[in-house]
Protein backbone atom coordinates (compact mmCIF):
# COMPACT_ATOMS: atom_id res chain seq x y z
CA UNK A 1 0.00 0.00 0.00
CA UNK A 2 1.67 3.08 -1.20
CA UNK A 3 1.62 6.49 0.36
CA UNK A 4 -1.27 8.15 -0.85
CA UNK A 5 -3.42 5.11 0.30
CA UNK A 6 -2.47 5.57 3.74
CA UNK A 7 -3.33 9.12 3.38
CA UNK A 8 -6.28 8.92 2.51
CA UNK A 9 -7.00 6.23 5.41
CA UNK A 10 -5.38 8.93 8.03
CA UNK A 11 -7.76 11.97 6.33
CA UNK A 12 -10.21 9.46 6.88
CA UNK A 13 -9.63 8.71 10.60
CA UNK A 14 -8.52 11.87 11.64
CA UNK A 15 -11.27 13.98 9.85
CA UNK A 16 -14.77 11.50 10.31
CA UNK A 17 -13.59 7.87 11.68
CA UNK A 18 -11.12 7.77 14.57
CA UNK A 19 -12.62 4.28 15.48
CA UNK A 20 -11.29 3.22 11.77
CA UNK A 21 -7.87 3.17 13.60
CA UNK A 22 -8.72 1.90 16.95
CA UNK A 23 -8.46 5.75 18.49
CA UNK A 24 -10.48 8.25 19.85
CA UNK A 25 -9.87 12.28 19.32
CA UNK A 26 -9.96 14.93 21.93
CA UNK A 27 -12.42 17.57 22.07
CA UNK A 28 -10.46 19.61 20.01
CA UNK A 29 -9.63 17.01 16.89
CA UNK A 30 -6.56 15.86 18.71
CA UNK A 31 -5.22 12.19 18.20
CA UNK A 32 -2.12 10.94 20.54
CA UNK A 33 0.89 10.13 17.13
CA UNK A 34 1.54 6.94 19.13
CA UNK A 35 -1.76 5.49 19.17
CA UNK A 36 -2.54 6.91 15.42
CA UNK A 37 0.62 4.82 14.74
CA UNK A 38 -0.63 1.76 16.33
CA UNK A 39 -4.15 1.81 15.44
CA UNK A 40 -2.87 2.28 11.16
CA UNK A 41 -0.33 -0.16 11.90
CA UNK A 42 -2.42 -2.64 12.91
CA UNK A 43 -4.47 -2.75 9.04
CA UNK A 44 -1.07 -1.76 7.00
CA UNK A 45 2.32 -0.56 7.11
CA UNK A 46 2.98 2.74 8.98
CA UNK A 47 5.48 4.13 10.94
CA UNK A 48 6.22 7.86 12.43
CA UNK A 49 8.71 8.49 8.95
CA UNK A 50 5.54 7.74 7.03
CA UNK A 51 3.13 9.46 8.86
CA UNK A 52 5.50 12.69 9.22
CA UNK A 53 6.48 12.29 5.24
CA UNK A 54 2.69 12.69 4.95
CA UNK A 55 2.21 16.23 6.70
CA UNK A 56 5.33 17.41 4.98
CA UNK A 57 4.27 16.76 1.53
CA UNK A 58 0.68 17.25 1.38
CA UNK A 59 -0.59 20.31 -0.71
CA UNK A 60 -3.85 20.97 0.72
CA UNK A 61 -1.59 20.86 4.74
CA UNK A 62 -4.39 18.99 5.94
CA UNK A 63 -2.84 17.70 8.97
CA UNK A 64 -0.49 20.08 12.09
CA UNK A 65 1.45 18.52 14.81
CA UNK A 66 1.67 19.99 18.20
CA UNK A 67 4.98 22.01 19.13
CA UNK A 68 6.46 18.20 20.45
CA UNK A 69 4.80 16.45 17.71
CA UNK A 70 3.19 13.70 20.46
CA UNK A 71 -0.57 15.06 19.16
CA UNK A 72 -1.80 15.71 15.09
CA UNK A 73 -4.83 16.65 13.88
CA UNK A 74 -7.21 17.42 10.48
CA UNK A 75 -7.35 21.02 9.94
CA UNK A 76 -10.48 21.46 9.22
CA UNK A 77 -13.38 19.13 6.87
CA UNK A 78 -14.46 17.08 9.79
CA UNK A 79 -17.82 15.58 9.60
CA UNK A 80 -17.70 14.96 13.53
CA UNK A 81 -17.63 17.54 16.15
CA UNK A 82 -14.85 18.82 17.19
CA UNK A 83 -13.63 22.68 18.17
CA UNK A 84 -10.06 22.93 16.28
CA UNK A 85 -9.71 26.30 17.93
CA UNK A 86 -10.45 28.41 15.39
CA UNK A 87 -10.55 32.10 15.50
CA UNK A 88 -12.86 34.59 14.04
CA UNK A 89 -11.15 36.46 11.08
CA UNK A 90 -11.91 38.86 8.80
CA UNK A 91 -11.96 37.62 5.02
CA UNK A 92 -11.44 39.87 1.78
CA UNK A 93 -14.36 41.00 -0.10
CA UNK A 94 -14.81 38.06 -2.44
CA UNK A 95 -14.11 34.84 -1.60
CA UNK A 96 -14.97 31.21 -4.21
CA UNK A 97 -16.63 28.50 -3.94
CA UNK A 98 -16.44 25.61 -6.17
CA UNK A 99 -18.77 22.89 -6.98
CA UNK A 100 -20.27 20.99 -9.94
CA UNK A 101 -22.93 22.02 -11.91
CA UNK A 102 -25.64 19.30 -10.68
CA UNK A 103 -25.73 21.49 -7.41
CA UNK A 104 -27.03 24.67 -8.88
CA UNK A 105 -30.51 24.34 -8.61
CA UNK A 106 -29.91 23.78 -4.80
CA UNK A 107 -27.51 26.18 -4.44
CA UNK A 108 -29.39 28.90 -6.00
CA UNK A 109 -32.08 28.46 -4.01
CA UNK A 110 -30.57 27.54 -0.71
CA UNK A 111 -27.19 28.91 -0.71
CA UNK A 112 -24.74 27.07 0.28
CA UNK A 113 -24.93 24.80 3.66
CA UNK A 114 -21.86 22.42 5.36
CA UNK A 115 -23.99 19.71 4.49
CA UNK A 116 -21.56 16.58 5.62
CA UNK A 117 -18.88 19.09 7.42
CA UNK A 118 -18.95 21.15 9.72
CA UNK A 119 -18.33 24.58 7.82
CA UNK A 120 -18.68 25.55 4.10
CA UNK A 121 -15.01 25.93 2.73
CA UNK A 122 -14.09 28.76 0.81
CA UNK A 123 -11.41 29.58 -1.22
CA UNK A 124 -8.85 33.15 -1.94
CA UNK A 125 -8.86 32.14 -5.58
CA UNK A 126 -11.49 31.30 -8.61
CA UNK A 127 -8.62 28.64 -9.74
CA UNK A 128 -8.61 26.72 -6.24
CA UNK A 129 -12.09 26.93 -6.79
CA UNK A 130 -12.68 25.74 -10.24
CA UNK A 131 -10.25 22.96 -9.08
CA UNK A 132 -12.62 21.74 -6.28
CA UNK A 133 -15.94 22.17 -8.42
CA UNK A 134 -13.71 19.69 -11.19
CA UNK A 135 -14.06 17.19 -8.67
CA UNK A 136 -17.82 17.12 -8.92
CA UNK A 137 -18.23 17.02 -12.71
CA UNK A 138 -18.33 19.98 -14.65
CA UNK A 139 -17.14 22.81 -12.26
CA UNK A 140 -19.10 25.60 -11.40
CA UNK A 141 -17.63 28.94 -8.89
CA UNK A 142 -19.55 31.04 -7.51
CA UNK A 143 -17.97 34.56 -5.76
CA UNK A 144 -18.56 34.73 -2.44
CA UNK A 145 -19.48 38.22 -1.04
CA UNK A 146 -17.65 37.57 2.08
CA UNK A 147 -17.11 41.10 3.21
CA UNK A 148 -20.74 41.91 3.02
CA UNK A 149 -21.81 39.00 4.77
CA UNK A 150 -19.26 39.82 7.90
CA UNK A 151 -20.94 43.31 8.06
CA UNK A 152 -24.07 41.31 8.29
CA UNK A 153 -23.50 39.50 11.43
CA UNK A 154 -22.46 36.59 9.72
CA UNK A 155 -18.36 35.08 11.31
CA UNK A 156 -15.67 33.99 9.18
CA UNK A 157 -12.50 31.69 10.45
CA UNK A 158 -9.56 30.67 8.77
CA UNK A 159 -8.10 27.09 9.17
CA UNK A 160 -4.45 26.57 9.78
CA UNK A 161 -3.76 25.89 5.65
CA UNK A 162 -5.38 29.14 4.61
CA UNK A 163 -9.09 28.00 4.06
CA UNK A 164 -11.80 29.98 4.98
CA UNK A 165 -14.76 28.83 6.90
CA UNK A 166 -18.11 29.32 7.33
CA UNK A 167 -21.13 28.05 9.07
CA UNK A 168 -23.43 29.06 5.88
CA UNK A 169 -23.73 31.19 2.73
CA UNK A 170 -27.51 32.26 2.25
CA UNK A 171 -27.90 32.73 -1.77
CA UNK A 172 -28.22 36.18 -1.71
CA UNK A 173 -24.38 36.35 -0.83
CA UNK A 174 -23.37 34.42 -4.30
CA UNK A 175 -22.61 35.52 -7.88
CA UNK A 176 -22.31 32.97 -10.25
CA UNK A 177 -19.31 33.11 -12.27
CA UNK A 178 -18.38 31.85 -15.81
CA UNK A 179 -15.88 29.05 -15.87
CA UNK A 180 -14.12 28.65 -19.37
CA UNK A 181 -13.95 24.84 -20.26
Amino acid sequence: MGLTEVSKFLSLVLRHKPEAAGIALDPNGWAKVDELIAGIGKSRKFDRGMLEEIVRTDKKQRYSFNEDKTLIRANQGHSISVDVELEAASPPNILYHGTGEKYVGSIEREGLAPKSRLYVHLSNDRETARAVGQRHGKPVVYKVLAGKMQEDGYAYYRSQNGVWLTKEVPAQYLERENVEP
